[in-house]
């Protein structure tokens, strides 16, 4: 790395593991601060092959079969919107309260016309569950003050049952649906070549699943600075041997921009050497690329 003020990011490498597309906007940002950002997806989103489950839900949902829909992430935006199609409706004009967690999920459901009523203040389901208005006895809009408010949760398959379990500690009655898939995506030629050099100053990881692939196909990296969404990413990672400097304050671009610049503050000030000169423990050796390989786990 050369020499940086406080706001740029000249000679710093960034590897973005993630589509093009939900990298775009951080990429600009810290291309305009001066780094060079490697954009690789290590996921990528596949449609399930049975509909029915869905569709079902959705149908559900116009009869007002549900007081909330909770969508933890922007995965499931596209295929709630397809399943309303199928229909000859859109999200927008069913009748139920809406629920996002994330800046991102808000303003993506937003963009279909939807009006979002609640989001946690952070970004995971365990706040979700914990937050979710609307308890039992809360009956505004419910004749039957003993009937558990029902919350329709459109998940990936690999999504873990926090919310889901949370919500049903607090007297909730939530219906799990899975809506996609989460799949393995071969690392580019280029982050793998970047990563094994030693170039990549920071990566960002921006979901469990992103950090367990960063770990199975790249290897754990003893010099490359992580930077995390959320806690729970930071724990995947974590659990994972990905090293975790700087955890977003808010899961979106403002708060993975900011994290990037603490964390190459903070090496910076503490006048690390640059990674290419250090030498690397045995125990801390860059391991070979390896092929994609994901468990059924992610963060919500």
């Amino acid at each position: 790395m050369t020499e940086l003020s406080p706001d740029r990011l000249d000679g710093v490498t960034v590897l973005i593991p993630r589509s093009p597309s939900r990298a775009a906007a951080l990429t600009d940002r810290l291309q305009a601060r001066g780094a060079r950002v490697i954009v690789s997806a290590v996921i990528s989103r596949a449609p399930i092959e049975d509909t029915a489950p869905v569709d079902d839900a959705v149908t559900r949902l116009r009869e007002g079969g549900f007081r909330w829909v909770a969508v933890t992430s922007v995965n499931a935006i596209d295929e709630l919107v397809a399943a309303a199609a199928r229909q000859a409706t859109t999200l927008a004009e069913i009748p139920v309260r809406w629920a996002a967690v994330g800046r991102a999920t808000a303003r993506a459901l937003e963009a279909t016309g939807v009006e979002v009523a609640f989001r946690p203040t952070e970004a995971s389901g365990a706040a979700l569950a914990a937050e979710l208005p609307g308890e039992p006895g809360d009956h505004a809009d419910q004749a039957d003050a003993t009937v558990a408010p029902s919350v329709l949760l459109p998940l990936g398959d690999l999504a873990t049952p926090t919310a889901a379990v949370g919500l049903r500690e607090r007297g909730f009655d939530p219906h799990v649906v899975t809506v996609y898939r989460t799949v393995a995506h071969p690392v580019s030629r280029e982050a793998a070549e970047a990563w094994q050099a030693g170039d990549v100053d920071v990566v960002v990881l921006t979901s469990g699943s992103v950090a367990r692939e960063v770990a199975s196909q790249l290897g754990p990296h003893a010099c490359v600075a992580g930077v995390t969404i959320g806690e729970p990413t930071a724990r995947a990672a974590r659990d994972v041997h990905v090293r975790v400097d700087e955890v977003a304050a808010s899961a979106d671009d403002d708060g993975l921009e900011a994290a990037v610049l603490d964390v190459i503050a903070a090496r910076l000030a503490a006048d690390t050497p640059e990674h290419g000169d250090t030498a690397l423990a045995p125990e801390d050796e860059v391991l070979p690329v390896r092929t994609p390989h994901l468990t059924p786990q992610e963060e919500l």
